[in-house]
């Protein structure tokens, strides 16, 4: 009896047998797939989606972590850092579901295959607690290919929508040499990275200078749709007078929804720098005599302001002489004029001085 006794309490004391994520997968309790979106008629530069679905009927009990793989000619990228959770019914039993989603922006046309990718999941299963492993979604295939009308196309945007503007910082009808214009290009698109839209090219002429700015690149994420946006600026400063043309350009967008080439274009622009005084006009200025009349008066003002200097000095020089002060004051240097030369003079009349010989 007691040994029945100890072997009931050692089963009910044993810890939960562990399991492997690979095991909860073979028993149909953890599932992964893969799927591309859109399917079909995908051209190079075209954003395509990849999502991985994660399922099970217990619970995730941690973050899911994603590893992104690496193929040549993709550029593959996780944009959002969650996934999208959801709930299902399958056979009677909910599954909870984690759906993962990569950005996929095929180079170049041809065929592609994405191996597996890793994610590294918590599960906590009823009897085993939380398993712990890596999953490895199937491998996907695709073809990506150059429609006729894109085969002469150099660069173009692959996208739902796209639209380029511009505008400058001031008119363009009042310029002189000297002025500075800022031009302004904005490109936006959906579905895209702002990396991948198009630049403007900086004009360049004689007599014309361009100053590039580094461009402004956006990227952002709305209820599942993303926008980019470049923005360029360029300063022209005009050195000279004459006619500028900032050319015509255009821009090709392979529109993904109506699968069709279509084109964007910024107009040309014309505008005309000159000196509103004229071309001599400064030096016929600097050249030009003046009129007889203004030559004649400068010597009779000159004159006039020398005679009024002049009988100022006198007047300051009679009204000096004649203060009290100054009387007093050449008075004593009279006197003391007049002491110096008495004591120049002998002191003994000349005939009873003896070194006097005018007595003789």
């Amino acid at each position: 009896m007691r040994f029945w006794l100890l072997l009931a309490l050692l089963l009910i004391t044993t810890p939960a047998i562990s399991k492997t994520v690979a095991e909860l997968e073979r028993a149909g309790h953890l599932q992964i797939s893969s799927s591309l979106l859109p399917g079909g008629n995908i051209v190079p530069g075209q954003k395509i989606e990849l999502a991985i679905d994660i399922a099970t009927n217990r619970w995730f009990a941690g973050g899911t972590r994603i590893r992104l793989p690496e193929v040549a000619g993709l550029v593959i990228l996780q944009t959002n850092s969650f996934a999208s959770n959801s709930t299902e019914q399958r056979q009677g039993q909910t599954w909870v579901v984690q759906r993962w989603t990569l950005d996929v922006f095929p180079q170049r046309s041809g065929e592609f295959s994405i191996p597996s990718v890793s994610a590294a999941v918590e599960v906590n299963d009823e009897s085993a607690g939380v398993v712990t492993g890596t999953l490895h979604s199937p491998a996907i295939q695709f073809h990506v290919k150059l429609p006729e009308t894109l085969a002469e196309v150099e660069h173009w945007v692959a996208a739902p929508t796209f639209a380029v503007t511009q505008r400058f910082d001031r008119a363009l009808d009042t310029l002189q040499p000297g002025d500075a214009i800022l031009r302004e290009v904005v490109f936006e698109a959906t579905e895209v990275m702002a990396m991948m839209l198009p630049h403007l090219e900086t004009q360049k002429g004689e007599g014309l200078v361009a100053y590039p700015q580094a461009p402004v690149l956006t990227n952002n994420s709305n209820r599942g749709t993303t926008t980019a946006q470049r923005v360029d600026k360029i300063t022209y400063i005009a050195e000279q007078e004459g006619r500028y043309i900032l050319p015509a350009q255009t821009y090709y967008w392979w529109d993904t929804q109506a699968n069709k080439l279509r084109t964007q274009s910024l107009p040309e622009v014309e505008f005309l720098v000159e000196n509103p005084l004229g071309e001599n006009a400064p030096t016929q200025a600097a050249d030009k005599e003046p009129p007889p009349e203004s030559t004649n008066l400068i010597p009779l003002m000159i004159g006039a302001v020398l005679l009024i200097l002049c009988a100022l000095t006198l007047w300051l020089g009679y009204r000096v002489v004649k203060s009290p002060r100054t009387t007093h004051l050449i008075a004593a240097v009279k006197k003391s004029w007049r002491a110096l030369l008495a004591l120049t003079q002998p002191a003994l009349p000349k005939a009873l001085n003896p070194d006097n010989s005018a007595g003789e």
